[in-house]
């Protein structure tokens, strides 16, 4: 079968308006009640330690380096959230040019965005998170790091995916020179679509 016949079949069971290009009346428009958000985050690394990953102090002669603690970690899934619900992301929410978020803790400031994404109307579903360090190896960090991820949020450590990737040498991470971390979010909307 072509691909031409199978995107005749395919919409041939939805409705013409899905297909339309331009703007649509408000009561044509259909949406979901979950909605996907995506946070990346990088630091720097600097001397010093412990290493505060996803709001546990993983031992380690380095340390990130930011406004606040920087803890890359958190910043993805506070962005990820953020943005899910679409709302400001996490520079304009906790801009670094305000002196109450220096040093401030990153579990403090993925609270309140928990709580901006609530009072939007969204509920978590899950998290999937991927840390990117060539140093220190995380595998004996992961299970503490998801649940208290999972604890800052109230959710079931199962609902909080969490990855760790090295650079192979290559790059910025490789070197360790920076760790960067990512967040895809999930979140569902309270009532009809």
């Amino acid at each position: 079968m072509s691909r031409f016949s199978l995107s005749a079949i395919i919409r041939a069971d939805l409705p013409r308006s899905h297909f339309s290009i331009g703007p649509k009346p408000p009561g044509d428009i259909v949406t979901s009640k979950l909605r996907i958000g995506f946070g990346e985050d990088s630091h720097r690394t600097e001397p010093g330690g412990p290493l505060r990953l996803g709001g546990v102090n993983v031992p380690h002669d380095r340390q990130l380096v930011g406004h606040s603690d920087a803890d890359v970690l958190l910043h993805a899934v506070t962005d990820a959230l953020l943005g899910a619900a679409a709302l400001p992301d996490i520079g304009r929410t906790f801009p670094n040019t305000d002196p109450a978020h220096r040093n401030r803790d990153s579990a403090e400031m993925l609270v309140v965005a928990a709580h901006k994404v609530t009072e939007a109307g969204y509920q978590i579903v899950n998290l999937d998170c991927v840390i990117h360090a060539e140093r220190p190896k995380l595998a004996d960090y992961m299970d503490a790091i998801r649940h208290r991820i999972a604890g800052i949020l109230h959710l079931n450590p199962h609902d909080v995916g969490l990855k760790a990737k090295t650079g192979e040498g290559v790059g910025p991470v490789g070197s360790g020179e920076v760790i960067v971390a990512r967040c895809v979010a999930l979140v569902e909307g309270a009532g009809e679509p």
